[in-house]
């Protein structure tokens, strides 16, 4: 019996808040939306006929060619499809596979498609069409590892992914789950004859190695990461046979498929590539430092840029790496992956995929609009759609508006600062709050967001996909209120000392606050605006853009004055299943936190660091418990709404405008782009839409 966690709050976010509030053109409404993919099964005076060879009718989401729908519309297992449509499939690969396998440095030669795929392979009945193969993919990103998971995610894979309506979960590398009654076990089935990308087998062994030999491995990480931490709880593994295993935790851990669904960490890595490096001679701990990343996104900078190695890890993902440099990075059709489509034909369709490093946002927008790139919705904003808009016909690409998730913009003030005068400030709630009642949203909303969002504070779950963040939550300290902000400050005694027109520090000291940002954590003229709100209440900062390396290392090393960026890993989806913005330091290495100190003296049991208040430290015990119950449920509510309440009165963050329109840009030549409404990191990005489907119609 197969149990889906309580993510039923998410539809009315997904479905009805924000996919019909999504907007084109400027300020004027889009049109409805197309109908979403699971569409009705097919009349039953209708039967699948096969085609007169006796191979399988090429089903598609537009047209099920007679086929019954199963347990999921747009996936089937093999021996599901061929029931239902009453044919027996026959294989087909991409006739450049050959080629491409050639490729990839220490790949054998190709058996037959048939030798290369699961016994058991997944089938995907494509939105629009069966595609056709070839071409290359072209990407852009800001750096290595900056503004690059929309890229990612083209060829991501995990245990589960979400579905395109952003509640249901589906398979993906994993054939089956099951729950036992209490959430402390989940049994997952994998597909018999499952292979890596070099042809090696892959087998619950990988799972077991993962998480046993790697990230519970003290040589390997000194401290037990997060992610296999779920409040008081720790995920253990045992494995059955070769393709079942069972992850067990200590405590009810409802959220563990909200994080395989979205998290770009894979449950798996090829225990046989690192046994063969062991065998060669190389340090275990080398090795693993040498090539293992958390999953894909750490796969970069990788041994072929270093020059210390001539290959890459093997990939269950649709392409894998063959090329890298400092400008970029090139990947080709893995010839092993494990999907294929309702006609029998291996995906991905596309051959290649090439992506390039422009850290300008004036080049990357250069780029976009002269047609260059095949698909972008990561580091670019609504205050370009115009732009964006004015160039689609000469630039051959389509722009929309989807709704953003986890896209508010925060302020935060670095709450554990070296400088003990800052400290002492920035942990005046005074100042929080007049900083936030300093801030004109309206304005911003208009002038930055084209009127496509709106006025609202932080909170530590984006609104519209739980039920418990109230009105008052929304609302708390948004107001535009200068005098109520100046009589704060001087309330604090902090005064304009010197003359210069600006507040100073309480021991008559020079206040001026360093605003760095990264241009892929929200628009700069964001910051602009900002910058001249709290100008006018005498706070002054010096802004600066740096690149998002420049920023999260100031950051998570305890040097930044604020920390601004776009409030992901805020969906109910991220929260059930991950605390890291909901407890100190209120962020992770991609997206920093504001009490670094606070979260090592908890680490470290008070040995070092800063006592957090009591307000903090009870966030982690209510963390803890939110954690062990279904999202959705009476009881995660009752204590999401306490951990929000705590998080609002503090304004540990300070938000900006929610609801958030972003552009989605896409090369006309792309088919089977899929139902692409909603924007969000928390579902890693495209993941839900099947990328290694699309395919390029010229």
């Amino acid at each position: 019996m197969f149990k889906k966690s309580g993510l039923w709050i998410i539809t009315l976010m997904i479905l009805a808040s924000m996919i019909l509030s999504a907007c084109g053109g400027g300020a004027t409404p889009a049109e409805e939306p197309a109908a979403p993919a699971e569409e009705p099964a097919a009349p039953a005076e209708e039967p699948a006929m096969p085609v007169e060879d006796g191979s399988c009718p090429a089903a598609t989401i537009a047209d099920r060619a007679g086929v019954a729908p199963g347990e999921y519309a747009r996936f089937y297992e093999l021996a599901d499809y061929e029931a239902a449509a009453g044919c027996t499939m026959e294989f087909s690969e991409n006739p450049d596979i050959a080629e491409l396998n050639a490729q990839i440095t220490n790949n054998p030669d190709l058996p037959a498609v048939e030798e290369r795929l699961p016994a058991e392979p997944f089938v995907v009945v494509p939105y629009e069409a069966i595609g056709q193969y070839g071409g290359t993919f072209h990407a852009l990103s800001n750096a290595t590892e900056s503004g690059t998971s929309d890229f990612l995610a083209v060829r991501h894979v995990n245990l589960v992914r979400f579905s395109d309506d952003f509640v249901t979960f589906e398979p993906n590398v994993a054939k089956s789950w099951a729950w036992n009654d209490d959430y402390t076990e989940i049994t997952f089935s994998l597909r018999a004859g499952h292979k890596w990308s070099d042809g090696a087998p892959f087998t619950t062994a990988d799972v077991e190695f993962w998480l046993n030999d790697l990230v519970l491995n003290p040589e390997v990480f000194g401290n037990t990461p997060g992610w296999v931490t779920f409040g008081n709880s720790l995920m253990g593994v045992e494995v059955i046979d070769e393709t079942t295993f069972k992850f067990t935790f200590t405590e009810p851990t409802p959220g563990i498929l909200s994080f395989f669904a979205t998290t770009y960490i894979q449950p798996f890595q090829p225990k046989h590539f690192f046994d063969k490096k062991v065998a060669d001679g190389m340090d275990f701990v080398e090795a693993v430092t040498l090539y293992y990343g958390l999953s894909d996104w750490t796969d970069v900078p990788s041994p072929l840029l270093g020059g210390s190695a001539d290959d890459v890890k093997p990939t269950l993902e649709s392409h894998i790496l063959v090329d890298e440099t400092t400008e970029g990075r090139r990947l080709v059709a893995n010839p092993y992956y494990f999907v294929v489509d309702t006609a029998g034909n291996q995906l991905p369709y596309i051959n290649e995929q090439s992506e390039l490093y422009v850290p300008e946002s004036e080049v990357r927008n250069l780029k976009i609009t002269n047609g260059e790139v095949d698909y972008k919705v990561q580091g670019i904003g609504i205050e370009d759609f115009t732009l964006y808009k004015e160039h689609e016909a000469d630039g051959g690409y389509t722009v929309d508006l989807g709704a953003g998730v986890g896209l508010t913009i925060f302020y935060g003030f670095n709450l554990t600062h070296e400088d003990e005068g800052l400290r002492e400030i920035f942990n005046d709630l005074r100042f929080r709050q007049a900083m936030s009642l300093a801030i004109n949203r309206a304005e911003i909303v208009e002038l930055v967001y084209l009127g496509q969002a709106e006025p609202v504070q932080a909170t530590p779950a984006d609104p519209n996909t739980v039920n418990f963040v109230t009105e008052e939550h929304k609302n708390a300290f948004i107001e535009y209120d200068v005098a109520g902000a100046n009589a704060l400050l001087d309330e604090m005694g902090l005064v304009d000392v010197d003359g210069d027109g600006f507040r100073d520090r309480l021991d008559g000291s020079n206040l001026t606050l360093d605003l760095q940002f990264s241009n892929q954590g929200g628009p700069a003229i964001t910051h602009e605006l900002v910058n001249s709100y709290w100008a006018a209440v005498g706070i002054a900062s010096n802004v600066k853009e740096v690149s998002s390396d420049e920023y999260r290392e100031r950051a998570t090393t305890n040097k930044a004055d604020v920390l601004t960026w776009l409030f992901d890993g805020t969906s109910g989806v991220a929260i059930i299943a991950n605390d890291e913005m909901l407890v100190p330091p209120f962020g992770e290495p991609f997206n920093p936190g504001v009490a670094y100190l606070w979260a090592e003296w908890v680490d470290t049991d008070g040995a070092s660091g800063i006592e957090p208040p009591a307000d903090a430290l009870e966030l982690y015990d209510l963390s803890a418990q939110f954690q062990q119950y279904p999202l959705g449920s009476t009881e995660s509510d009752a204590v999401g709404a306490q951990i929000v309440d705590i998080h609002v009165d503090n304004l540990w963050k300070i938000g900006i405008a929610g609801s958030v329109k972003t552009p989605i840009i896409h090369t006309n030549r792309m088919g089977n782009f899929g139902p692409y409404t909603v924007v969000s990191y928390d579902y890693y990005r495209n993941y839900p839409l099947i990328p290694a489907q699309w395919y390029f119609t010229e």
